[in-house]
């Protein structure tokens, strides 16, 4: 009996030992590892018709993902999602020969094409990376934060900065593992804590779509990127068959000489993270470039930029009389659970006053964009917004700030009978002939963001540029009314916290440059880190500018190379 004894004490110290040795390492810092195949993230669709209302689903990378037959809750399109966490929302075209529409994972609307390849089968690609081509790096970091309750948190960077980047949350602790989520892609990631090794997972769903070992570091981590082919020149413009008629620069007299000194000048890096330049003169793309592993394939995140797409969709709903006029109240469609937060002021609100950032809300404080989607915050964005004070009568001056479109996402969301991405998808983009691009939800996970929230490919973004040079047309077809152009365009307010005190349209900025002597106007959708869009009226041009110029203080860099390169070569 004794024996006994001493035998289930010694095992129970030498388990407690063991759980105390194990715990007792300080994982936090900075762990490193190595993807094994560059590729993971590029995964092949594959949707087959069955009977009635069942489809045969498959997803590829180098292995199988998921193979499952699903059914569909709708019998006018594709319409059903895996455990609450991968959704898809699908519809024939005309012809039955391609399947387009939304597959949504996280806070991304991915749109897609599925091409009909016979019996009943439709495929294409997803890259939930953006990235069409792989990971141009094989290194991935992950951070480890020792959080105030004794818990983890570890947030994940890949060495392939071209890719957006991940939104950890939801951590818990399963004995050795940490289990987070990337909240952009939908992700899962299972952090297997060894000692002196991690072992990290990444899962769709359930299924792993790529793991690795990672080892600590003390070293600040300076990531590999194998280069890309890539050459930059001033030779016309692919035809890509997407709407785009291209010239030669020498057709509408553009002096090549300063487009290869605007090439030298990013190569020699004299302009920083600089990921594409094109220009459109006279109704034609003709000048086109991409830097840093970027092409025409790849949407990229547009920030702020995307504003001025969101002023288009309220505009768009105006002429569908879905929203009666921009003198709406705000508070007219706001959700019943919120309308406790309507007051004096609040109550006046109008959705012209959104539109020119004239809202009066606290927008740089408690209705910030950081502060209302800070992840501690456990109130809903809506929630924190409308509870913010008013700090000046609506209509009466302008401090620049997200809350006010966001806003104007939430109204016009509420104001319609369909999903908001499917309005925006069937009234804006695919007229447009825009069929690669992702949607960001806000922290609902469902409405899109009307803050700056969409990622498009350069080419794509310039043609809503071309759009609106054009006063509403594409191609000979009126999308936007050029009413809504014409006043999306006016002077309404001055930007009271902006360092230029820039005159500010409905989600559009006005800026003038000074080139050799004359004044030349222009109209802009701007973004964080470089993203842009000029229209300048007087030239007949349009010009893109994408970039990476997130935390260097070189976010206005594409206004610089407007007006040292692009204008005098226009105007030569």
């Amino acid at each position: 009996m004794f024996r006994q004894i001493t035998i289930l004490v010694v095992l129970a110290f030498s388990t407690l030992s063991s759980c105390v040795q194990k715990n007792s390492q300080d994982y936090q810092g900075e762990w490193i590892g190595f993807m094994p195949n560059k590729s993971s993230f590029n995964f092949h669709v594959s949707l087959e018709k069955l009977e009635s209302n069942n489809y045969h689903l498959t997803i590829v990378n180098d292995e199988i993902l998921i193979d499952e037959n699903l059914e569909s809750s709708s019998e006018n399109h594709i319409l059903f999602n895996i455990d609450q966490q991968l959704f898809f929302n699908l519809k024939y075209d005309r012809n039955g020969q391609v399947l387009t529409g939304f597959i949504k994972t996280g806070k991304f609307f991915y749109h897609v094409s599925l091409q009909n390849i016979g019996d009943n089968k439709f495929v294409g690609a997803w890259n939930p990376f953006m990235l069409d081509n792989g990971l141009q790096s094989d290194d991935i970091l992950l951070s480890i934060e020792n959080n105030e309750n004794e818990t983890l948190a570890a947030y994940a960077y890949f060495g392939d900065q071209r890719f957006r980047g991940t939104f950890s949350s939801d951590f818990k602790m399963q004995n050795d593992t940490l289990l987070f989520r990337d909240t952009n892609t939908g992700f899962k990631f299972r952090a297997r804590l060894l000692k002196n090794v991690i072992e990290l997972e990444i899962l769709l769903i359930d299924t792993i779509i790529t793991k690795t070992s990672l080892t600590h570091t003390n070293d600040s981590w300076e990531y590999k990127t194998d280069p890309v082919d890539q050459s930059q020149n001033t030779n016309t413009p692919a035809n890509l068959n997407d709407g785009w008629a291209a010239a030669n620069i020498r057709d509408v007299n553009i002096n090549k000489a300063e487009l290869v000194r605007l090439i030298d000048s990013i190569h020699s890096k004299n302009l920083v993270n600089t990921h594409s330049v094109l220009i459109a003169k006279e109704d034609k793309l003709v000048f086109e470039t991409y830097f840093d592993g970027f092409n025409s394939n790849i949407p990229h995140d547009l920030r702020s930029a995307s504003k001025s797409i969101s002023s288009a969709m309220i505009g768009i709903a105006i002429d569908d009389n879905i929203i009666e006029s921009v003198d709406q109240k705000l508070y007219d469609f706001i959700p019943k659970e919120h309308q406790y937060t309507k007051d004096s002021l609040k109550s006046k609100i109008k959705i012209k006053d959104l539109l020119t950032m004239s809202s009066g809300l606290d927008v740089n404080n408690l209705a910030y964009e950081d502060y209302y989607q800070d992840p501690n915050n456990s109130k809903s964005w809506l929630t924190t917004v409308l509870e913010a004070p008013m700090v000046k009568e609506p209509g009466t001056y302008a401090d620049y700030g997200s809350a006010n479109p966001f806003l104007l996402g939430v109204y016009l969301n509420e104001r319609l009978e369909k999903p908001l991405e499917t309005y925006m998808d069937e009234k804006l983009f695919a007229p447009l002939g825009i069929t690669n691009y992702i949607n960001q939800t806000d922290d609902t996970e469902t409405t899109p963001y009307f803050g700056g929230g969409m990622l498009l490919t350069p080419r794509d973004l310039l043609k809503f540029g071309q759009l609106y040079l054009n006063k509403g047309k594409w191609n000979g077809k009126q999308i936007i009314s050029e009413n809504w152009v014409e006043e999306s365009f006016g002077k309404y307010m001055r930007l009271q916290d902006r360092k230029d005190k820039n005159e500010y349209g409905y989600l559009w900025w006005h800026d003038t440059y000074i080139i050799k002597g004359k004044a030349i106007r222009s109209i802009e959708a701007r973004g964080a880190g470089g993203q842009f869009i000029f229209i300048i009226p007087e030239l007949e041009s349009v010009a893109v500018i994408t970039s990476g110029n997130f935390r260097n203080r070189k976010g206005n860099q594409p206004r610089d190379i407007l007006k040292e390169y692009i204008l005098p070569a226009i105007i030569n």
